[in-house]
């Protein structure tokens, strides 16, 4: 499995949320290069990018931060919020993002998830964030009626590399990563999940990797790693074990 560091951008400093609250901002890095090169240097094999001003506008806004990243690093990253039509997503994969995530798109216009991972072969993932169960979109400010395990179904044979499935009651709440919840989204789909929200510590990767038989491919993992309660070296060996 692989961890993924996430670095989200919110007027060009790196911060985390709770639970998604824009008003429950916690600033970590005033220099997301540096963080982003601090992550590379402790074997981080990959980066997990959002833009969170991005996501509420609808088209990206800390564009001069991750261009930064990008080229303070030579690991490979992705990239979410804000990604909203093929432009936008050739953009960035042009300018070196690996993946692009899409998230309230994958809602929204599904056609351009499939049109996308079409003419990106591996490259796009798509993102459900989930509230009780129900996928949120916008920034999460707003919440469908659609399932998570829905949308995923519905995207099933579109191609994307990952879905990244996040529970946003856990986000940045240091409660431990929903578990049952992520395994029963990766058995039910054959593309492969990343988990998000709520990692805690080395038992949460633990029971994580537990279950990677569901189709697990790997971890995001944010406030764990920024306050030392997760070292990032032990959660790769871990993780790698």
């Amino acid at each position: 499995m692989i961890l993924y560091p996430a670095i989200d951008l919110k007027g060009g400093q790196c911060v985390r949320l709770l639970r998604g609250e824009m008003a429950s901002v916690t600033v970590f890095n005033e220099d997301p290069a540096a963080q982003a090169r601090a992550f590379a240097d402790k074997g981080c094999e990959w980066l997990h990018l959002v833009d969170l001003d991005g996501a509420v506008a609808g088209k990206p806004v800390n564009g001069p931060a991750i261009e930064a990243i990008l080229r303070a690093i030579t690991i490979p990253a992705q990239l979410g919020g804000g990604l909203r039509d093929l432009e936008t997503i050739s953009t960035w994969l042009g300018a070196g993002v690996q993946r692009a995530i899409l998230g309230t798109a994958a809602l929204r216009n599904p056609e351009l998830v499939r049109e996308a991972c079409k003419r990106f072969p591996k490259r796009v993932a798509v993102g459900i964030d989930a509230r009780d169960g129900f996928v949120a979109i916008e920034g999460w400010a707003t919440t469908s009626t659609v399932r998570a395990i829905e949308l995923g179904l519905r995207l099933e044979d579109a191609g994307a590399a990952a879905i990244i499935y996040t529970d946003i009651s856990r986000d940045g709440a240091m409660t431990g990563v929903n578990v049952e919840a992520t395994v029963e989204l990766a058995w039910a789909l054959t593309t492969p999940v990343i988990a998000s929200g709520g990692v805690a510590s080395l038992d949460d990767l633990r029971a994580l990797k537990d279950e990677a038989g569901a189709g697990i491919e790997g971890v995001i993992c944010g406030r764990a790693l920024y306050d030392g309660r997760i070292d990032p070296a032990a959660a790769i060996k871990l993780l790698k074990a």
